[in-house]
C-alpha cells in the first residue's frame, strides 16, 4: 500500500496540494518551514495545525504543502481543509471527530465580481441631482 496521501484544499482563490507521509511532525509549505511561511502568526499556525491537534497526531506525520493564489489567510484555511481531508483518507473514523468541528466544510465564499458602470462590486459612483 502507498503511504503517501494526497489531497487538495481550497479557500477563496487559494489552492493547497497536501502530501501526508508518516514521519515526525515536520510541516513544510512551498519549501519553507511552517513558522517561516506563516510569518509566525499564532492564529494562522493554530488554524493549520487544528485538525492534527483534534486527533492528537501532531508528531505522527510529515506534511508537504504546495499552495498558490490568494492571500496568507486564505492559504492557511486551504491548508487546514486539505490536512483534514487527508486524515479522513487515512482513517474514516476521524471524520466523526472533524466534521462537527467544521474542519471538513469547504468555505465557498469568494470575492464578488466587479460590475460594469460601478466602482466595485456594489459601490456606485456618487449621484448628482444637478
Amino acid at each position: 500500500m502507498n503511504n503517501i496521501i494526497q489531497t487538495v484544499g481550497r479557500r477563496k482563490c487559494s489552492t493547497a496540494q497536501i502530501k501526508l507521509v508518516p514521519g515526525d511532525g515536520i510541516i513544510t509549505i512551498n519549501g519553507k518551514l511552517i513558522n517561516d511561511f506563516l510569518q509566525g502568526s499564532p492564529t494562522l499556525l493554530n488554524a493549520v495545525q487544528k485538525p492534527l491537534e483534534q486527533l492528537a497526531l501532531e508528531n505522527k506525520y510529515n506534511i508537504t504543502v504546495q499552495v498558490s493564489g490568494g492571500g496568507i489567510t486564505g492559504q492557511a484555511n486551504a491548508i487546514q481543509l486539505g490536512i483534514a481531508r487527508a486524515l479522513c483518507v487515512i482513517d474514516s473514523t476521524y471524520r466523526t471527530i472533524l466534521k462537527p468541528k467544521g474542519l471538513l466544510t469547504r468555505d465557498s465564499r469568494i470575492k464578488e465580481r466587479r460590475k460594469y458602470g460601478l466602482k466595485k462590486a456594489r459601490k456606485a459612483p456618487q449621484f448628482s441631482k444637478r
